[in-house]
């Protein structure tokens, strides 16, 4: 199709039960207040508390129990 214009994505996505997907350059800062800027095309961030890698997200909420899970 030519002369189409690109849809644009969000540079935010809430995943329902998991992580918080962000497009981009972002800097994300964790609980202890220190940055940490997001490298990648799209990086997961953790919303489970969970991960071992905080705040990146490493798929720890998809063994938790559902009432466990963020909503």
């Amino acid at each position: 199709m030519s002369g189409s214009t690109p849809i644009p994505h969000p540079d935010v996505v809430l995943c329902p039960g998991g992580p918080m997907l962000l497009r981009g350059k972002h800097v994300v800062e964790d609980a202890q207040g220190r940055p940490h800027e997001t490298t990648r095309p799209v990086t997961a961030v953790c919303r489970c508390d969970r991960s071992q890698s905080f705040p990146w997200c490493d798929g720890t909420h998809k063994v938790l129990p559902d009432k466990l899970r963020p909503a």
